[in-house]
């Protein structure tokens, strides 16, 4: 997937379907429809309703719901799952090759229930809000950010997942060793104007754009803008603009 304006994917911060609704509008303003990506706060609120309603709005669906359990209950839950007619879903690489196996064992059983085509499995790498010490003071892991995400990707590369969720500063290392159609799929973007917020590990969509990200997921620098609209065309013209 190269850089286009369709690889952007707009993370929906938000609770209600109200707040939803206004993001919707503005985004519809646009000369495209980004992705949108439904997070645990807005679907534990709203359930598959919101699923439904964002899908009659005329957007493509990123459900990031992290699943990350024994394999039977990741493969139980991501069946239900599949059957929503999403474009991308997410579980934690941590959880191991058999799980995310399992994941997509029941991504395709859902969808060939519901006939509808089987979401793209993200597995999710180290949290970009995870900082170098944090990984060694927390997690106990020895390994370099680079190294321990490296191998995270190669894990789900491996067992069967359609991508990975990563920072755009481990772009460059993952690459090489994962297959050419593995997606790499990166929050923490920022424009040189926007706070880091609680984001550890960020980049400029233009800097992601030029490390060979698949996609961006951009959040708060869009939905807390008072001007969402001009704000997600801000970020796109970065990213297709990187040269």
């Amino acid at each position: 997937m190269n850089a286009s304006a369709n690889s952007i994917i707009v993370a929906l911060d938000v609770s209600t379907t109200s707040s939803v609704d206004q993001l919707l509008d503005q985004l519809s303003q646009t000369d495209d429809r980004p992705a949108v990506k439904v997070g645990m706060e807005l679907f534990y609120s709203e359930g598959t309703a919101m699923i439904r309603h964002i899908q009659q709005c005329g957007f493509d669906i990123f459900l990031d719901l992290k699943l990350h359990d024994i394999p039977n209950t990741v493969e139980r839950a991501a069946y239900q799952l599949g059957q929503l007619g999403i474009q991308y879903t997410t579980v934690h690489a941590l959880g191991g090759g058999t799980m995310i196996a399992a994941a997509k064992r029941g991504l395709q059983r859902g969808a060939q229930q519901a006939h509808v085509t089987p979401p793209k499995l993200l597995a999710v790498t180290e949290l970009t809000s995870i900082s170098e010490k944090m990984l060694v003071n927390e997690q106990h892991v020895s390994l370099p950010m680079t190294d321990q995400v490296r191998q995270l990707a190669q894990l789900a590369d491996t067992s069967g997942a359609d991508g990975v969720i990563c920072s755009p500063q481990e772009v460059t290392t993952i690459k090489p060793f994962v297959n050419d159609d593995f997606l790499l799929v990166t929050p923490g973007i920022r424009l040189t104007t926007n706070p880091a917020d609680d984001q550890q590990r960020i980049m400029t969509p233009r800097q992601a754009a030029k490390a060979g990200s698949s996609a961006i997921v951009v959040g708060r620098p869009i939905t807390q803008s008072s001007q969402p609209a001009n704000a997600y065309m801000t970020i796109k013209k970065e990213w297709l603009i990187h040269d």
